[in-house]
């Protein structure tokens, strides 16, 4: 289990107490300069208010767990217009939607595709470049956000 799975089972029933969705969690470790940044979001966006409030909870809660021997930096933030997408779901609720694809391998020839994602199976996407489909399977995918469209 990763250390984003395991600070996800904290912080999920917290976070959706208070009326949101836990989006998603990113730990990038960095020495002194650590961070953890918590994705939350609800129908409508959330607020600065809302991230100060959320933060202070997840704050008490990383004080009595300790989940994280080491120092870091918390920020909560909403997942913003270019949303990451990470897990399965994510990709559902967005099929249809365009989509920026870093791929761990090149698919095709390619490792960034940027494309309408036109279909979201049990364990890939397919992914749609000027009349060319990519089938990227979720395990390839290094990073995925929603394209803002204008």
């Amino acid at each position: 289990m990763t250390i984003e799975q395991k600070l996800e089972d904290l912080f999920k029933p917290t976070i959706e107490s208070m009326g949101f969705e836990l989006w998603a969690i990113e730990y990038i470790p960095a020495g002194r300069h650590t961070t953890l940044r918590v994705f939350a979001d609800k129908l409508g966006g959330i607020n600065v208010d809302d991230c100060a409030a959320i933060s202070r909870q997840l704050s008490a809660i990383m004080d009595v767990e300790d989940p994280i021997s080491d120092q870091y930096m918390l920020e909560v933030s909403s997942p913003g217009l270019d949303r990451v997408l990470i897990k399965p779901e994510h990709f559902k609720r967005y099929e249809g939607k365009s989509v920026r694809v870093r791929s761990a391998v090149a698919i095709l020839g390619r490792k960034k595709i940027n494309g309408l994602m036109t279909k979201v199976s049990e364990d890939s996407i397919e992914v749609e470049v000027d009349g060319e489909l990519f089938e990227i399977p979720f395990g390839l995918i290094d990073k995925a956000n929603l394209a803002i469209e204008i």
